[in-house]
């Protein structure tokens, strides 16, 4: 593994143990408005002061600073209380909040899922939090004081896209924190997607098989431990493990989950808003259009239905929404990538880094570096880098002088090391994403692509290379 250490300083990705201690708890950024506050320290936090509509306005000005700099809007129309947005499309945003170096961030999250795989760290629940401060009453819409944005032209309506959901398992009583969407459809009403393969729909089928609800909280505005640790790939994070326990890592202390007030799951103490509710059984209602991840429309269909039941939220809430596009891939693609390269490179001890590139939409392409040892390990990468992460359509493996963050770095191994009548693999007929209007129901063909030198390296293929020195080394005007 990688060794984090300070930022400015040259870091090992794969020689070093790794080092590190969060702090995310003691540095005052483990909640929202810490968060917030930082960046407006940072230079990294756009302000918009204008009123602003929650319907598409919100999100087409959002869009204009997509990859850069996060979004507070301070006033939105018909509502007291601001948004935030853009958190998660910028990496260096999100290494500023953990004081980590851009590139070390899939390292630092592997080192959380490893450790606490190894010792759990429990949750501490606790009657009273920030999110339950006020108890909302206005029973007839719980949802009516939350600026719920709509996003995308032909959204179907108003979007949860951002909250941590959780469940806990019918039988065993192991809490389950996911991200789903969720569509507002009327008072106290949602309709949402539950993904194939994922532990929320198994905890719902087996409570829905014996006719009962699934109870759970939906929390907004939670902190960046909380949120990666919810997406915890499934194969990181068994069946009978509380992933919540990542987030306690990431904290550098336990989680805080407070008890709710009509449900038996907890929220997320420090949240913005707790949103207590069941999903109902065998009834399904209308959910989307919706903006997904590709990029694209996921089309309307009958799904999920959660009856609220209770809210609860801090005084002073910030509410929180992710943009479809890079805040999507990051939010999900950072966890997958750790998860990815600690499984990889166990089998293939040749893999030095992993990257799920922008371009395919943070799921479906992964960039693979290696140091060969022996021909062939290439090809053992692309078979492992694909059975690591279903979704997966494309694996592309390079050499460990080619940046896989760099698109056209990957485009100049293609070039120069890639022979399309030998150096490619073809996997029809198998299980992905069905979110990929591509696939058929997520069923389609999978590649992977060598694009490494031969070995041992002929002459040939020796790239160019230069002195490394350091600017601040030398008198120089810009």
């Amino acid at each position: 593994m990688t060794k984090i250490i300070e930022k400015d300083t040259e870091v090992s990705r794969k020689d070093n143990d790794l080092i590190y201690q969060s702090d995310l708890a003691k540095r005052n950024v483990a909640d929202l408005q810490g968060i917030i506050e930082l960046l407006k320290k940072k230079d990294m936090l756009v302000r918009v002061k204008s009123d602003v509509q929650m319907k598409h306005e919100m999100a087409g000005i959002a869009a204009k600073f997509h990859g850069g700099k996060a979004v507070l809007f301070e006033k939105l129309h018909n509502s007291n209380v601001p948004l935030v947005t853009g958190l998660y499309w910028n990496r260096k945003v999100i290494a500023e909040i953990f004081n980590v170096e851009e590139r070390q961030l899939p390292f630092l999250t592997a080192d959380a899922i490893q450790k606490w795989s190894k010792n759990p760290i429990d949750p501490e629940v606790i009657d009273k939090g920030p999110a339950n401060e006020i108890i909302v009453d206005t029973q007839d819409d719980l949802l009516k004081d939350i600026p719920i944005p709509t996003h995308g032209l032909q959204d179907g309506g108003p979007y949860l896209d951002s909250c941590v959901l959780i469940a806990k398992d019918p039988e065993t009583g192991v809490r389950n924190a996911s991200i789903q969407r969720m569509m507002v459809t009327g008072p106290n009403r949602l309709t949402m997607l539950m993904d194939m393969g994922r532990h929320l729909r198994d905890y719902y089928e087996r409570a829905e098989k014996v006719g009962k609800p699934l109870e759970i909280t939906i929390n907004n505005g939670v902190g960046l431990a909380v949120h990666f640790a919810s997406t915890t790939p499934s194969s990181a994070a068994p069946l009978d493990a509380d992933e919540l326990g990542v987030a306690s890592e990431l904290l550098g202390e336990p989680l805080k989950l407070i008890r709710s007030q009509t449900v038996d799951v907890e929220g997320i103490a420090d949240a913005q808003y707790v949103i207590e509710g069941e999903i109902l059984p065998h009834i399904r209602e209308n959910e989307g259009p919706a903006a997904e991840v590709t990029g694209y429309y996921a089309a309307a269909g009958e799904r999920w239905v959660v009856n609220i039941k209770a809210v609860t939220r801090r005084k002073k809430p910030i509410f929180h929404t992710i943009m479809p596009g890079k805040e999507v891939y990051n939010a999900v693609g950072l966890m997958a990538e750790a998860s990815v390269y600690q499984k990889v490179s166990s089998m293939v001890p040749d893999v030095q880094d992993v990257h799920l590139s922008y371009g395919g939409c943070g799921f479906y392409h992964a960039n693979v570096q290696i140091k060969k040892s022996s021909e062939g390990v290439q090809k053992n990468a692309i078979m492992a880098t694909l059975a690591a992460f279903p979704p997966l359509r494309r694996v592309t493996v390079v050499d460990e002088d080619v940046d896989i963050y760099n698109p056209e770095d990957i485009e100049w191994a293609l070039a120069t090391r890639h022979d399309p009548e030998r150096d490619m693999i073809l996997i029809p007929d198998a299980r992905g994403h069905e979110l990929n209007p591509i696939t058929d129901d997520g069923v389609g063909t999978k590649i992977g692509i060598d694009a490494t030198a031969p070995y041992p390296r002929p002459w040939a293929f020796q790239r160019l290379d230069m002195q490394q020195v350091k600017l601040q080394d030398y008198d120089i005007e810009a």
